[in-house]
């Protein structure tokens, strides 16, 4: 039988295929019938009635066979766009577990770095502590093993001018007592001359019934007043004069080198 050739019979189904021939043969059969000897009238009309008969079986199953056609591919692509949908969700997934899993290991390497500087900066503070501890304890041993240091000998000074003045300042040193050599002795002498002895009978103190005495020629009562302790309470010893007569100077003058006549 010859395949048919009318618009769109390729695109349709097997199904539909089946169906068109069908019709056709049903079509050839009611020819065939129809071209047996009779009137006319029926010859004319046996070729109308398979006309009728096939073109509109086929025409509906043409129209069938495209829709058909149309609603599969619909359905071929919903399919594809829920499978890429689906692909593209479990990508998505799998990249934020990723990115977590990245998260997660920095975080742990951090607190991990954190940790061992910590452990580091503790053991480094024990040992420092350790090392000073040690360190004063060899000290304190080397302090008990030394030899006590030997006292030392008590400063002498000759029984003279020089020594005087010299033993004067030694312990105007102690107290913060200014004055110079120079100008310690520039005044002895102009005052005394270097006598410890020496007494002014004449002058207004004498008249008032306290004379200046010894090496600076000093009263009593400024004597009294500027006795500086560890010395002789003499207004006569010449260290004491010298001290004393020094301390009413720095009080009065700012220091005996500022003095350069009677005072």
């Amino acid at each position: 039988m010859p395949v048919p050739t009318f618009s769109g019979y390729r695109r349709l189904t097997k199904t539909h295929k089946l169906s068109a021939a069908g019709i056709a043969a049903a079509g050839a059969a009611a020819l065939a019938f129809a071209v047996v000897p009779g009137s006319a009238q029926a010859e004319q009309s046996v070729p109308q009635a398979a006309q009728a008969l096939s073109a509109k079986p086929v025409a509906e199953v043409q129209a069938a066979g495209v829709g058909k056609i149309e609603k599969d591919t619909l359905t071929e692509k919903s399919v594809q766009a829920a499978k890429q949908d689906k692909i593209d969700a479990e990508v998505k997934a799998k990249a934020e577990q990723a990115a977590k899993l990245k998260k997660a290991a920095e975080d742990m390497a951090e607190k991990k770095a954190d940790f061992a500087a910590k452990v580091k900066a503790e053991a480094k503070a024990k040992a420092d502590k350790e090392r000073t501890v040690q360190a004063a304890a060899n000290r304190s041993t080397e302090r008990e093993a030394a030899p006590a240091a030997a006292p030392t000998p008590e400063q002498t000074y000759p029984n003279n001018l020089d020594g005087w003045i010299r033993e004067a300042m030694s312990i105007m040193k102690k107290h913060g007592i200014p004055g110079s050599y120079e100008g310690i002795h520039r005044n002895i002498i102009r005052e005394s001359g270097g006598n410890p002895r020496a007494i002014n009978n004449w002058d207004i103190n004498a008249q008032n019934g306290v004379p200046s005495k010894g090496l600076l020629q000093v009263i009593q009562p400024t004597f009294d007043t500027y006795h500086v302790e560890g010395t002789a309470n003499d207004l006569y010893d010449p260290v004491a004069n010298i001290v004393a007569a020094c301390n009413y100077a720095a009080d009065r003058y700012g220091s005996m080198d500022n003095v350069n006549s009677a005072y």
